[in-house]
């Protein structure tokens, strides 16, 4: 596939999650451990987690992003989410993937996470 292709009209900019998955939720509260170190506010509220997707052999691939490209954890958050999930009971495997598309906005926080930073 060209890599350059626009997106189908109507296709998702993020791909959908496994959210029917048994494990879905665990994941959830997982990736709700990890924070960003500047930012009170943990990484699944902030709308850093795009995508969590599980296969049938409950192997994890989770694809996320950062506040900014230059965000100085660039090189260890993947780390911390795969350290977060890999011990939760039935998951055999994670990936996590960074992505900066489509670039993170302020849009993408939890409505929780706007109230804690005093955006609402």
């Amino acid at each position: 596939m060209n890599q350059n292709a626009e997106p189908l009209e109507g296709a998702p900019l993020i791909k959908p999650s496994s959210t029917g998955h048994p494990l879905h939720e665990k994941i959830v509260d997982a990736c709700r451990s990890v924070y960003d170190p500047e930012i009170p506010v943990n990484i699944f509220d902030l709308g850093l987690i795009y995508t969590i997707e599980i296969n049938d052999e409950n192997e994890v691939h989770i694809i996320m992003t950062l506040t900014a490209p230059g965000c100085p954890v660039a090189g260890e958050m993947p780390g911390w989410v795969a350290d977060a999930i890999e011990p939760l009971e039935g998951v055999k495997q994670v990936d996590v993937e960074l992505t900066w598309e489509p670039p993170w906005g302020m849009d993408m926080m939890s409505d929780e996470a706007r109230l804690e930073l005093g955006f609402m």
